[in-house]
């Protein structure tokens, strides 16, 4: 009993620091794609301005043309959960030209012959987006308030809100990764990104609400995964039935992940 027990401690202690270096890495990873937003800071200043444009464009150009019939609250509070959306959707382009780029440059060849996890690019490529996406989404939402949107049900169902999205945006980064990786090429990357965005952005609830489209376009947008998101987050904000939209987009989320982030890994091994 003894000599089993003694047996198999060091391949647990083996298992916790393969695991924790593992994290170490990622981390570390994490890091480093983080460091580049600070050595070229255009890349965040571009990648803010757009979702503020967004935000004063509808909110002063088109919003006083759209109708929300039954909606109780003025457009810019039906606005701005759909741009927390439609930033993080157009936002995890930066994970296509990233991981492009790193691939065409040689550097995940590089990566490759450190004594590093496999998994840590990978990781680390979606946890720095992650910590982006918290950056670009505080600012929007002072933005969004400075422009007149208020939340009207509790903190506690705000924060909520905002981390479904930035779920949702972690899910979406596996997607593109697995994009920028097929590719090799960051231009090619984000060319091929917009065709798969632009859809499930404008084809939604984000902007506009579904009953004024056609009928075979109402029941792709309203079950897509940024109508659904941003129903979700419209709920949590301003009120009503919560529950059947936060599950149906939970479950997109670990859909998305379950999908694309085995494809992502297995590109990846191909790829280097």
């Amino acid at each position: 009993m003894s000599q089993s027990v003694a047996l198999h401690a060091p391949v647990e202690r083996r298992g916790v620091r393969r695991l924790s270096g593992a994290v170490s890495d990622a981390l570390a990873m994490a890091e480093r794609n983080l460091i580049t937003y600070r050595r070229v800071p255009q890349l965040l200043v571009f990648s803010t301005i757009q979702p503020v444009i967004f935000v004063l464009l509808f909110r002063y150009v088109f919003g006083g043309a759209v109708r929300l019939p039954g909606f109780p609250y003025p457009y810019v509070d039906y606005l701005m959960p759909g741009v927390f959306v439609q930033l993080t959707v157009f936002g995890a382009i930066a994970a296509a030209v990233g991981m492009a780029t790193d691939l065409k440059s040689g550097l995940l060849e590089r990566f490759r012959s450190l004594p590093m996890a496999r998994s840590a690019v990978l990781a680390g490529r979606t946890i720095g987006d992650f910590a982006r996406n918290v950056f670009v989404m505080v600012l929007v939402i002072l933005v969004g308030f400075a422009v007149g949107f208020r939340v009207h049900t509790n903190p506690i169902l705000f924060l909520a809100g905002i981390l479904l999205v930035l779920l949702f945006a972690y899910s979406l980064s596996w997607v593109f990764a697995f994009v920028g990786l097929a590719v090799g090429d960051p231009e090619t990357a984000q060319a091929a990104a917009f065709p798969i965005l632009a859809p499930l952005v404008f084809a939604s609830s984000a902007f506009v609400s579904t009953a004024t489209m056609p009928g075979w376009l109402r029941a792709f947008a309203e079950h897509q995964p940024v109508s659904v998101t941003a129903s979700a987050v419209r709920a949590l904000l301003e009120g009503g039935p919560t529950t059947k939209y936060v599950l149906q987009s939970l479950a997109w989320i670990v859909a998305i992940i379950v999908v694309a982030a085995p494809l992502a890994v297995r590109r990846y091994r191909r790829a280097v």
